[in-house]
């Protein structure tokens, strides 16, 4: 939307709010951004609604960032549950707990908030804005524990908005509209598009594939989406998949659908999954393009291993390094040392082990997987199926991961059981290349056996674009 349009429709809006406020012309502030909130819960009116909810959209939009934060504030601290209504909610189920006097009790114990959010969502471009009002109130979070409410009103009423029944899978190309290719470039969080010759290397050629979930309220601007290359085998690396000299192969010649990078690109969306169900239903379209395709694959980043393993060298005793490893580890240290043949072999071994303790027994402070990356792909029933040392060695891959990547297999008969397993029990579905290191470490890492008789893995200090 050009920028002069813009402008011109937050001049109006903010006008529109100062005449139902009676106020002069001027910077709107935060209390008059709130009182107009008020007035929008008191309107019965439909078409005064949807004007006072356009009013405050656009006003907040244009205010400054002090009278945003307390409108934010003003959601928290006034727009909460009607008490009065709660008490006397409450007395009448205590009384008689009818069906009828329960669902008072529920509707009033709703914060007002919600009810301003979904009246809010009814204006003009409503959702965009109130997705750019919650990654702000984001931004405050860390300062503002009172805000958590708020926050978690934001993402219960988008878990329902964004359900995955209003979202449309759209297919990605060379040929769709510059303004999304453009959000493509900027939206990209894990293998930076570096121009659009880079950007047309991973749309046009044959063996090339880019999905994206839209919504109906955003429909130029993609949730999320995932990029795909057909190989015709597991890579190991993420240079060759990107180079722009590679020769391309035929799409009915390929075996393998691999997911190389899935980004997310509203942050004010976090908490709202999309990845599971974008996954699987692009394995869906590929199987009924490419019925021949056998494999489903991500060649994914490790983005916590790098700031794992420094806390635990920082250890003065470390369950997953002994003396030998810290030494092993010095090459480390050496600027440039993946460039260095030597220094790559001596630490490939104690590395790849090290990895293997990463995924396999490391643990948040919730007992699960330290890594993000791991959590989600583990939560949607696939399996490690390789750790593949120096599969990234560019500047972002090395401070991030030392280099590492790895795959993650989803085989489609396996991934329910490997779901419920994560979900339930916290157990890694892996392949037994993969076990094979965690054992090649001595198994000094190895946790004592859980519930059920099932090993348990050791928590260790916790912690994105998705991939």
């Amino acid at each position: 939307m050009p920028t002069a349009f813009l402008n011109d429709l937050f001049a109006t809006l903010s006008e529109r709010g100062r005449a139902l406020l009676g106020r002069p012309k001027g910077p709107i502030k935060g209390d008059d951004l709130v009182e107009l909130g008020e007035n929008l819960l008191s309107r019965q009116g439909e078409a005064s609604g949807v004007a006072l909810a356009a009013a405050i959209i656009g006003n907040y939009d244009a205010a400054p960032p002090p009278s945003r934060l307390t409108f934010l504030t003003a959601l928290a601290d006034r727009f909460g549950p009607a008490m009065d209504e709660v008490k006397s909610a409450l007395k009448a189920v205590e009384k008689d707990a009818s069906p009828a006097n329960v669902q008072k009790l529920h509707r009033a114990t709703e914060a007002r908030r919600q009810e301003l959010l979904r009246r809010l969502n009814l204006a003009p471009g409503g959702t965009a804005a109130l997705v750019r009002m919650r990654e702000e109130l984001l931004d405050h979070l860390p300062s503002r524990p009172d805000l958590k409410g708020v926050d978690r009103d934001f993402a219960h009423m988008f878990s329902t908005w964004f359900n995955r029944g209003f979202l449309v899978l759209r297919h990605i190309d060379w040929t769709t509209p510059a303004n999304i290719l453009e959000k493509i470039i900027r939206y990209e969080a894990v293998h930076a598009i570096q121009d659009w010759n880079d950007l047309r290397n991973r749309l046009e050629p044959s063996d090339r594939r880019c999905y994206g979930f839209f919504h109906p309220q955003l429909a130029d601007d993609p949730l999320i989406f995932v990029e795909v290359a057909l190989t015709t085998g597991i890579p190991d690396a993420i240079a060759p998949l990107l180079d722009i000299s590679r020769k391309p192969i035929a799409a009915e010649e390929a075996t393998t659908a691999v997911f190389y990078s899935i980004s997310n690109t509203q942050r004010g969306l976090g908490g709202v999954s999309f990845g599971n169900f974008l996954i699987k239903q692009v394995v869906e379209e590929l199987k009924r393009e490419l019925p021949q395709l056998k494999t489903f694959v991500t060649l994914s980043p490790a983005p916590g291993f790098a700031s794992w393993l420094k806390k635990e060298r920082a250890k003065e005793n470390s369950d997953f390094l002994d003396a030998s490893l810290r030494d092993s580890l010095k090459l480390l240290d050496e600027p440039g040392w993946q460039d260095n043949a030597d220094m790559r072999e001596a630490l490939r071994k104690p590395m790849t082990q090290l990895a293997a303790s990463y995924y396999l027994s490391a643990r948040n402070a919730a007992g699960r997987p330290v890594d993000p990356v791991a959590r989600f792909h583990l939560g949607n029933g696939a399996r490690l199926e390789a750790i593949d040392y120096l599969g990234d060695t560019s500047p972002k891959g090395m401070a991030q991961a030392h280099g590492f990547m790895v795959n993650y297999l989803y085989a489609l008969d396996d991934i329910e059981k490997n779901h419920e397993a994560f979900v339930e029990q916290g157990e890694v579905a892996a392949s037994s290349a993969v076990k094979k290191l965690l054992r090649g470490n001595g198994g000094r890492d190895r946790a004592p056996a859980g519930k059920n008789g099932k090993e348990t893995k050791k928590d260790t200090p916790e912690k994105g674009a998705v991939a």
